[in-house]
């Protein structure tokens, strides 16, 4: 068997990096950073103690790289907006489809997490200060004014509108990680009539 080229131990290696962040962001969204360890996340990842410490030296490391990633995929899927055809209600269903997925339900919860929990660690806080909810509410006015505009966004504060919104998601998301039956995610446009005109 020929020995891996540099470029092979390479993608190996950023495999890797993956599998331990996807357990991370799993371990993290259910524990918070002070219930989670990085004994559960090698577990998770189906790989040893030592290789995990391989890869991240700390947990506080691992906890802030998933936030500065969460934040960016966050920045990113708000921006996307503007570029997608369709009208502001369109896009805002978009956004609550993205948010509630699989994929990315766990970097939302990550960040509500990291904004909600003790022992974050100070570059962490420091990422979640230069993206607060009032700057995902500058981010997401334009589309909501002219959902207002154009008659199908409710008449109103839009930064209220908007702030209500997110933090019925960040709601919806912390009873989905907890797992209980009580509770159930709604419809995506049954969220929707808590932004949507009558």
């Amino acid at each position: 068997m020929a020995p891996l080229n540099e470029e092979q131990l390479h993608q190996i290696r950023d495999e890797r990096r993956e599998q331990i962040m996807a357990a991370a962001i799993q371990v993290f969204a259910q524990k918070g950073i002070t219930g989670a360890k990085m004994s559960m996340i090698a577990e998770v990842a189906g790989i040893s103690n030592g290789l995990l410490y391989h890869y991240f030296k700390s947990k506080d490391e691992l906890f802030t790289t998933l936030v500065q990633e969460a934040m960016a995929g966050a920045e990113d899927a708000i921006k996307s907006l503007a570029r997608l055809p369709g009208t502001p209600l369109e896009k805002m269903r978009t956004l609550t489809a993205d948010i509630l997925s699989e994929e990315g339900s766990p970097y939302f919860l990550l960040i509500h997490q990291a904004r909600t929990s003790e022992g974050v660690p100070e570059k962490a806080k420091q990422l979640l200060e230069q993206n607060s909810m009032e700057s995902y509410i500058e981010r997401l006015r334009p589309i909501f004014e002219e959902g207002q505009r154009v008659g199908e966004i409710a008449a109103g504060d839009p930064a209220e509108l908007i702030a209500g919104y997110l933090s019925v998601l960040s709601g919806l998301m912390v009873i989905h990680a907890l797992g209980t039956d009580d509770y159930r995610i709604p419809q995506i446009d049954t969220l929707l009539r808590l932004i949507a005109k009558f």
